[in-house]
């Protein structure tokens, strides 16, 4: 058994106990992989929690394979066995990283169920922080270590202290030898440089006693000639103290003479300097004058930007409305596009499912035929199995019979001995079939177990086809409930049209004028609001309808626009569905329910387009509109 040290290292931990506050502790993590090759080769990962200070804290956690795949199924492991210790490592590092932060973002926990960590099975927990949610990556389950693993873990303790100690003692011998080896060399070295330091010491005295000789002779030379020097600098000083007094004497003759010139200068100019402050008052009164006329002038140009920028504002304006009257013409035309694909896919969508479920049929019944086989599969194995039990008892009671026999011929002469020796033959034939049954046995139970299996994986798949099943029919259903509602719709929006095509096609002298709306973007002849006029029906018009092919008004009342017009057939006109498909979606897959990026919504359009003051002066009195043609149905596409 080798042991393999991924990991040692002390990490603070957050200790969790009913009834306490929360605490830290210093806690030290030991992960080792073992390997055992006896019988069988296998890895084993061993997890220990100890604490330094308290040699009795003693928690273990050993994880095989087996165990791994239990824990992987339970909180959902992305790792292998293999992967798996690293990654626990990874996570213990940025733990370590993050726990002298005030706010940390991965902390590990030990979570116990007693009030004190006392001989009770603790889990230590792998937890990320957000503001939002504790996430909690890995949680592994420890149990407290009994008094022989206590023992175990003191002793191989007190092993590696006794190891630590012998280490030290020899690195303490080997540091003495070595001091004491400087401490000579030094001590010598010291002796040697206090000699050469003597040796110094003397010829420096004798330097320092001839350099001040020398240094005292040049001194003497020095202040002779400095002596000699300031004698001659007074002199000199003395000479030019009287040049400099003669050349001030001459020009402070020159500067009164300047002083009398520049007095005169001075009058000349106050008297121009006068005559200049009378002439800049002038011009600051003219200055005046002109700054009002350019401040007139400005007021004047700001009046004009603001009459500018109002008509640039009108013009935009104008421009706008007519974009928005063309994207609406645009985005009804869409609409009705969108509504033919959205028929299209839905009946494309019941087909799938009817086919789904006739193809779940199919199978079930193939799964239950198969589940038939193997019962009797089962059954089969049973009796044989039986079987087999009975030959084994008789074998056993034969080799009693033939062991009481041998007994007896063992006083026979030669030909019982010759019989006896054929019956040993027999004997081992019968213990070879013995073990060749047992061996077949063992088999038969294999494949019973591995039957069992597939007994169950099947009742599973079938279960989940059950469900399929259900499921699938609610969609029918669903997909029923809404094909009936659209063919409601159908028949309510045929007969209204074919009302609307019965009232259109009365002789055109009986009907006002129809206005067009230049000013909205729409150039339609037919408004949709005459749909609602009172105009007066004779007995025949019922008989046209149906015989005479009419133009037929379809009347979208989300928003008020101009429908176009189409040859209705005889029967019930194909209309497009009532927008019924925004409602909860249930079983139905959501791609069908999505909304388009291309599409432009509307709303807000019918406050917009057409707007009842530009219908008033050709409407009747008593024209209002139908309350079923102001509520909207809603669309899955262009929600209002």
């Amino acid at each position: 058994m080798a042991a393999e040290r991924l990991f040692n290292r002390p990490v603070w931990v957050q200790v969790r106990c009913p009834g306490c506050e929360e605490r830290r502790l210093n806690v030290r993590v030991n992960i080792e992989l073992l390997s055992i090759s006896n019988p069988v080769h296998k890895k084993d990962l061993a997890v220990r929690l100890t604490d330094d200070a308290d040699p009795f804290f003693l928690y273990n956690l050993v994880i095989s394979e087996e165990d791994f795949q239990s824990l992987k199924s339970q909180q959902g492991l992305l790792v292998d066995f293999s992967a798996f210790p690293q990654k626990f490592i990874d996570l213990l590092q940025q733990c370590i990283q993050e726990q002298n932060k005030d706010i940390p973002r991965f902390l590990l926990q030990l979570v116990s169920s007693a009030s004190v960590l006392d001989h009770t099975p603790v889990s230590l927990n792998v937890v990320e922080t957000n503001p939002f949610k504790h996430l909690t990556h890995l949680s592994l389950k420890f149990l407290p270590g009994n008094d022989a693993e206590i023992k175990k873990f003191l002793a191989s303790c007190l092993k590696c202290l006794k190891e630590d100690k012998l280490m030290l003692e020899e690195k303490l011998r080997k540091t003495e030898e070595d001091l004491t080896r400087q401490l000579s060399y030094t001590q010598q070295s010291l002796s040697e440089r206090n000699r050469e330091l003597d040796k110094l010491k003397h010829e420096w005295t004798s330097h320092t006693t001839a350099l001040t000789n020398k240094h005292s002779q040049e001194l003497t030379n020095e202040k002779e000639r400095a002596l000699q020097a300031q004698a001659q600098y007074q002199q000199q000083h003395e000479q030019q103290k009287k040049e400099l007094e003669n050349v001030h004497q001459r020009s402070v003759q020159q500067l009164q003479n300047r002083l009398s010139e520049l007095e005169v200068i001075n009058k000349d100019l106050t008297e121009r300097r006068y005559k200049g402050d009378s002439t800049v008052r002038e011009l600051k009164a003219k200055l005046s004058g002109i700054e009002d006329e350019c401040q007139r002038a400005k007021q004047e140009v700001l009046s004009l930007r603001r009459e500018n920028t109002t008509l640039d504002a009108e013009c935009h304006e104008k421009e706008k409305l007519v974009n928005q009257l063309q994207t609406r013409v645009a985005v009804l035309e869409q609409e009705i596009k969108d509504k033919d694909q959205l028929v299209i896919r839905t009946k494309e969508v019941l087909d799938a499912t009817q086919e789904q479920k006739v193809i779940l049929e199919e199978s079930t019944e193939k799964k239950q035929s198969h589940i038939e086989k193997l019962e009797a599969t089962i059954k089969s194995l049973s009796a044989e199995l039986l079987k087999a039990n009975e030959i084994i008892k008789k074998l056993q009671g034969d080799l009693k019979t033939l062991m009481s026999k041998l007994k007896l011929k063992n006083t026979v002469t030669v030909q019982q001995e010759k019989l006896l020796a054929e019956k040993e033959e027999r004997l081992q034939k019968e213990q070879r079939e013995l073990q060749e049954v047992g061996q077949s046995l063992r088999m038969k139970e294999q494949e019973v177990c591995k039957l069992q299996e597939q007994l169950e994986t099947t009742m599973q798949k079938l279960e989940e086809s059950k469900q399929l099943l259900k499921t699938n029919e609610n969609v029918i259903t669903w997909l029923n409930k809404q094909l009936n509602e659209i063919q409601m719709a159908k028949k309510l929006e045929t007969s209204a049209s074919a009302h609307a095509g019965v009232r259109t096609a009365i002789s055109p002298h009986g009907m006002h004028e129809r206005p067009s709306f230049p000013s909205s973007g729409i150039s339609h002849p037919i408004s949709p609001l005459y749909a609602f006029q009172n105009f007066t029906e004779p007995a025949h018009a019922k008989a046209i309808s149906s015989q005479c092919p009419a133009p037929k008004i379809q009347l979208i009342t989300q928003l008020p626009k101009v429908s176009r017009c189409a040859d209705a057939q005889p029967g019930p006109a194909g209309s497009h569905p009532a927008n019924k498909e925004n409602g909860d979606s249930l079983g139905l897959d959501s791609k069908y329910f999505k909304k388009k990026d291309d599409s432009i919504p509307l709303r807000g359009l019918s406050q917009n387009t057409l707007n009842s003051e530009y219908l008033k002066p050709y409407l009747p009195p008593k024209a209002t509109p139908s309350p079923k043609a102001a509520a909207a149905p809603a669309s899955a596409y262009f929600p209002g």
